[in-house]
């Protein structure tokens, strides 16, 4: 599950089974039917709706091979990204996403190997992506290696006619991934990631006009750390993660989550809760707020025409802190077949961020993520 950050395998990742288990080829085929609704919101306006069915499949090949792929497609509407958050910038907006990802695993004695490709498509933005990585593991089966490398090409090429039209223009993403996974006790297993991401080309946001003018070149660093344990007394498991993130943006990010799996008879109850914080880039521009929260146009305006270099008022790159609680409940029809409905509430301010109050005169933003599923092994 590690190599699914690379470029090509994010679809995957929704619809995956998570079990970790040794490298072993499925014995049995699985397929995953899963619908998932989005919506965001600000103080004034439902900004987001995001409708998403998801197929995933995965078919084990001749005892030593398996194919899996997945296909989603998102039905976005809704008010488009605002300058900082004055409602006067904010357009309607429409629009459909279908991606698909495929991977195929050959597996050896103690060791994997797997190749995918990746598709999205929506009216001004195309990606294509592939990805390679391989596990080894220990002959003990306690440590498992991994190592993985991914690639992307976005196109972007609006048919917004404004006055920072993207027209054919490029992106792209190189990224390496080398990872351990250790079972450290019989109740216990750590996992290790080191993720080096390098991306060149076009990061601007077009529907932000002249607000938006962004470096042509987006580089990172990501270290994930997660620990399982499982707590014999309850007969249940706690999943924690702690993430940080820096780019040459300059945005610094901490996330923290923790999960507690408890078993039921054929119930499973997963609750969570996830802590998020992030520096602003170093090219953010805070904006003028008047003493009653208003934003005054003309002086913001002046603000921004006078600044030449790199500048967004995108409130993405701003200084907040977030929070999300989630809840997963899962039946077992029977063994192998299971249904599950997972519900996400994530609430972000600027007061909320890590060490001191965020980027000023931001809006609370909330979300809702709600998904409903069927998976069966035959």
């Amino acid at each position: 599950m590690a190599s699914l950050a690379l470029p090509g395998l994010a679809a995957l990742s929704l619809v995956a089974p998570t079990v970790v288990k040794a490298e072993n080829p499925p014995e049995k085929s699985t397929i995953a039917v899963k619908y998932g609704t989005y919506s965001d919101s600000q103080p004034g306006l439902d900004r987001v709706t995001v409708k998403a069915p998801l197929i995933y499949l995965q078919v084990p090949v001749a005892g030593e091979w398996s194919v899996e792929g997945s296909w989603v497609g998102d039905s976005v509407s809704g008010a488009s990204p605002r300058s900082w958050t004055d409602k006067s910038t904010a357009s309607k907006m429409q629009d459909y996403r279908k991606a698909a990802d495929v991977k195929v695993t050959r597996y050896f004695s103690r060791a994997a190997v797997s190749a995918s490709l990746a598709y999205s498509d929506e009216h001004d933005y195309t990606s294509r992506a592939l990805g390679i990585d391989g596990r080894w593991s220990t002959e003990d089966n306690n440590r498992t290696w991994t190592l993985g490398y991914g690639r992307s090409l976005d196109k972007i090429d609006t048919t917004y006619r404004g006055s920072n039209t993207a027209v054919d223009q490029h992106k792209r993403t190189y990224e390496v991934m080398a990872g351990v996974t250790q079972v450290l006790t019989p109740t216990d297993i750590a996992q290790f990631n080191l993720t080096r991401s390098v991306g060149k080309g076009y990061f601007d946001d077009p529907y932000k006009g002249y607000n938006d003018k962004r470096p042509t070149q987006r580089n990172n660093w990501i270290a994930l750390a997660r620990w399982n344990h499982h707590v014999e007394s309850f007969d249940a498991s706690i999943k924690s993660s702690y993430r940080y993130y820096t780019d040459t943006f300059g945005v610094k990010s901490h996330t923290v989550g923790v999960e507690w799996v408890q078993p039921k008879g054929q119930w499973t109850f997963t609750p969570g809760i996830r802590y998020y914080t992030q520096s602003a880039a170093s090219f953010y521009v805070d904006p003028i707020v008047n003493a009653d929260g208003t934003y005054p146009f003309l002086s913001n305006l002046l603000k921004m025409a006078a600044i030449t270099g790199d500048k967004s008022v995108d409130q993405r790159l701003s200084a907040f802190g977030a929070a999300t609680l989630s809840m997963k409940v899962s039946y077992a029809l029977r063994p192998e077949t299971v249904v599950d409905v997972k519900y996400e509430r994530y609430r972000q301010t600027s007061g909320m961020r890590l060490g001191g109050a965020g980027s000023p005169g931001l809006a609370p933003f909330d979300a809702t993520f709600f998904q409903v599923g069927l998976t069966h092994r035959f």
